[in-house]
């Protein structure tokens, strides 16, 4: 089992890199989601603890599955914005 702050820190990781790859900035990613900035800023650096509403948000504005969130795994290590490298 991971660690609390392991957990929030890959999953920050992977929204900058979902994000990153879709080709939003920080600011657009966060009006698209009604979100401020901030928040979104600190949970890509692993300091907030977004709530599942958040999470699922997220994942709306991503245009993705929830549970995409949540795939740590190293494929995408070819990809220039995985944190996995």
């Amino acid at each position: 089992m991971k660690k609390p702050n392991a957990v929030k820190s890959l999953f920050g990781q992977r929204v900058r890199y979902l994000r990153q790859s879709s080709g939003m900035s920080q600011e657009a990613f966060a009006d698209k989601c009604g979100i401020d900035r901030t928040y979104i800023s600190g949970i890509e650096r692993g300091v907030r603890n977004p709530t599942l509403e958040i999470i699922n948000i997220i994942a709306n504005g991503l245009q993705i599955e929830l549970t995409d969130l949540f795939d740590f795994s190293r494929e995408d290590s070819t990809n220039p914005f995985c944190p996995f490298e």
